[in-house]
Order: C-alpha cells, then structure tokens, then sequence
C-alpha cells in the first residue's frame, strides 16, 4: 500500500497559507476522486482507497505542523506500510514559488514537520514533493510568512503547482516509477 501524506496545521485559520500547501494538495487528489478522508485515528485524518488499481493511504496529521510524525509514523506501523512506499508533500522556503522538487530522500531542511516525520520514522530515506513558497522579503519572520495566506495572484500560480503536484502523485501511484516521475516532474511549474 502507497502512503501520501500532505503537511499542514488544522484549523479555518490556516487554511490557504503557505504551510497548508500539502494538505491543499492532498485535498486535491481526494476532491478530484471523490474520496474524504473518512477515518481518524493515531492523531491523522485518512482514508484507504484505490486509486489506479493500487491500494493508497492519504494522510494528513491532526497534530500542529511540528508534531506530524506524531500521526505519520503509528498509521504507518498500524498499517505495516513499508517507508519505501512513503512520499510526503511539504512546502519549502528553499524554492521559488511556482517550482516543485521530487526527492527519493534527504534532510529536513529545516522543516519542523519533517524533522518530526524523520524522528519518528528513524529515517530520511523516503520519498517527498518539496513544493516552492519562496522565502519571506521585506523583514518579515518565517513563522509569519508561512502563516500568511497566499495572495489572489499568487493562488494563480499555486493553483497550478497543486494540480501538477497532484498529477505527479497519482503518476507514481500508476507507474510506481519514482524516478520516471521525478524527470517529468520537477521544476517550475509555469
């Protein structure tokens, strides 16, 4: 069984803010294959369904942001789901807004929510969709930033970048070719 998961806080209030892109992300997929996350347990919200003949978990934690490995790891384990067929969607400051990065494994680069992901786990070595909110200009401090709602125009480009996301989810889940998704997928968006 594959496991998407997408990183966010919960709540109205952050709904749309550049920390939520992995849940509007996952939201997307569900949305477009009129899936809900119907189930609740280990602090995560998912639901298990087919998606391309293959059996898929979508998750999205119901922890704070910097907690998330606190619903990822026990669904994971409760589930027996190999961290090979893991990939996580996360926004990153790293990244101009517009571009996505697949990665087989690495660091947290500084995502709180990673970090707790990587601890839990006990491993970096899981695949993951970086996707680009540029970093903060003007003095304003990361946590407001990405706090912060996307603006009109920058949900133009956004909208875009979730639906490219999305489709390079369900390639992997079809072709369970990461590599081959990878190549058509990464970079700027527009």
């Amino acid at each position: 069984m594959k496991c998407i998961v997408g990183l966010g806080n919960i709540g109205k209030r952050f709904e749309s803010t550049r920390h939520n892109i992995g849940f509007e992300v996952i939201d997307y997929i569900l949305d477009r294959n009129n899936f809900s996350l119907d189930k609740q347990k280990f602090k995560g919200a998912y639901t298990i369904e087919r998606l391309n003949q293959e059996k898929v978990m979508f998750i999205e934690p119901l922890t704070l942001m910097n907690l998330s490995g606190e619903a990822v790891a026990p669904l994971m384990n409760y589930y027996d789901i190999d961290v090979d067929d893991l990939i996580v969607l996360y926004d990153d400051l790293d990244l101009p807004q517009g571009e996505i990065r697949l990665r087989q494994k690495g660091s947290a680069g500084g995502h709180n929510g990673m970090k707790s992901i990587i601890k839990m786990l006990g491993t970096d070595q899981f695949k993951r969709i970086r996707i680009g909110v540029d970093r903060p200009s003007g003095g304003m401090s990361v946590p407001d930033y990405v706090l912060q709602k996307f603006s009109k125009q920058e949900m133009v480009t956004m909208e875009k970048v979730i639906e490219h996301s999305a489709r390079a989810v369900e390639s992997y889940i079809e072709t369970s070719r990461f590599d081959q998704v990878m190549n058509e997928y990464n970079g700027d968006v527009n």
